[in-house]
């Protein structure tokens, strides 16, 4: 057991004993993406008075991710009035709420979600993804609509709450890539050492492939 600690905020978590449990943007990936968000606010020395709110939703997944009973791809937790909550769904009380909420196309983000990193390494990814689309733009003649990331609020309690030992390979988002599985749709296209597929090398049938799992048209 590895125990972090951050301020006055401290999770302890073994990552050996977490294990893959679905595809980025599955049900069972996001529903236990919710519970370790839930678990890290828990376990946080957070102010009375804070409300927070996390979400993401990932757009055009592919079908097998999907159901009629779970139609959008998706999860959020939450801090309000002193109660910690989340789940895999998105609700509109939190959207409600300052935080970080995230719309956005699940090719575009899927491969590289599943590489551990710090806060470098998030860095780098930002700068690739930023790449990735502007080579998608000089493509297509137009700026492609790959989602978004509404008026990002960032309180430093929740901060510290959710990257304690990221440096260590803790932390959200590693142990959210953790978690995941990959998708086959990578397996053949070209990505960098973050994952993050490189439209430039791709073959002209790669690039009308990736576009379409990006449900972007070229018209």
């Amino acid at each position: 057991m590895e125990a972090f600690e951050g301020g006055s905020t401290l999770f302890s978590i073994d990552m050996s004993t977490i294990k893959q449990v679905g595809e980025f943007g599955s049900k069972a990936w996001c529903e236990a993406c919710a519970d370790f968000g839930v678990a890290i606010l828990r376990a946080s020395d957070l102010p009375n008075d804070l409300s927070w709110g996390f979400s993401e939703i990932y757009t055009a997944p592919p079908a097998r991710l999907v159901s009629d009973d779970w139609p959008i791809s998706g999860y959020h937790f939450m801090i309000h009035e002193g109660i910690v909550s989340g789940g895999g769904s998105v609700t509109d009380a939190c959207l409600a709420l300052p935080g970080f909420h995230v719309r956005m196309r699940w090719a575009y983000i899927c491969n590289q979600s599943s590489t551990k990193y710090g806060f470098e390494g998030q860095r780098q990814r930002s700068s690739e993804e930023n790449m990735l689309e502007e080579e998608i733009a000089n493509y297509l003649g137009f700026e492609p609509n790959l989602g978004a990331i509404d008026n990002p609020v960032w309180p430093k309690p929740i901060i510290a709450a959710l990257s304690v030992g990221v440096e260590e390979g803790a932390g959200l988002h590693n142990i959210a890539a953790s978690l995941q599985m990959p998708s086959p749709e990578f397996s053949d296209l070209p990505v960098t050492e973050m994952g993050v597929p490189e439209f430039s090398l791709m073959s002209e049938t790669q690039k009308e492939f990736f576009l379409a799992l990006c449900d972007i048209s070229k018209k």
